[in-house]
């Protein structure tokens, strides 16, 4: 099996070094971009298996580099932050990034999280990659393509917001916990924001909803969690 492919997006060369090191002891391949037009120039070229990019950046800064990858691409992307506040981690969420690291961090736990986002994507989609397809009037989420259509347009969706829209959509009118979405479309809380799980249910609601301020599919069970109406 051919080593996954990481690039590392971080202008400051001390961290890069120490985390590229730490990649490629875990069986890594490593590519290294200084600023956010020199990542741009290699992701278009080649898309690597994974992404870690710092969120301040010179020439582009990370959110918005975060934004033209996911209009191109789901690759995995975990941002690197300095900044603390609650709303830096959100814009990332929101943005499209699977999970963020707060500096100064260890290096051995970014490996963890990296391992932890590829295991999700890869162990954690069972269900949502059955041959089985859901239809709905108006809805149509396609297993096999991973390919939504809602009302008769189709829904670019990231990797995440695939997985859970198919897994409430295939248990129509059972209630989710944000616990039990963490863990079966996150592989776990331990390293996840629970604000995560909201996140994601909004950006799908603007995707799919007709009016997602009163949605009428995806719809909050207060003090308990999500469901799908089918």
């Amino acid at each position: 099996m051919n080593a996954k492919t990481i690039l590392v997006v971080e202008d400051e060369a001390s961290i890069a070094e120490v985390v590229s090191l730490y990649l490629k002891r875990a069986g890594y391949q490593v590519q290294l971009a200084p600023d956010g037009k020199q990542a741009m120039s290699i992701l278009e070229r080649q898309m690597p298996d994974f992404v870690i990019l710092d969120l301040m950046l010179p020439e582009v800064d990370g959110l918005s580099l975060t934004r033209w990858l996911r209009d191109r691409s789901n690759v995995p992307i975990i941002m690197l932050t300095a900044r603390r506040e609650e709303i830096d981690r959100i814009a990332g969420l929101e943005m499209g990034a699977d999970d963020y690291v707060v500096k100064p961090f260890s290096p051995q736990e970014l490996v963890s999280r990296v391992r932890a986002v590829m295991r999700r994507l890869g162990r954690e989609q069972p269900e949502a990659e059955s041959d089985r397809s859901l239809k709905f009037e108006g809805l149509t989420i396609d297993a096999r393509s991973r390919v939504v259509v809602a009302n008769d347009s189709p829904v670019e969706l990231t990797a995440k917001e695939f997985d859970m829209l198919y897994l409430l959509a295939a248990h129509p009118k059972q209630v989710f916990t944000r616990e039990q979405l963490l863990e079966r479309i996150w592989g776990g809380a331990q390293y996840i924001d629970p604000g995560t799980v909201t996140v994601h249910v909004r950006r799908l609601r603007e995707k799919i909803e007709a009016d997602p301020s009163h949605p009428a599919r995806l719809l909050t069970v207060w003090g308990v969690g999500y469901k799908f109406e089918p």
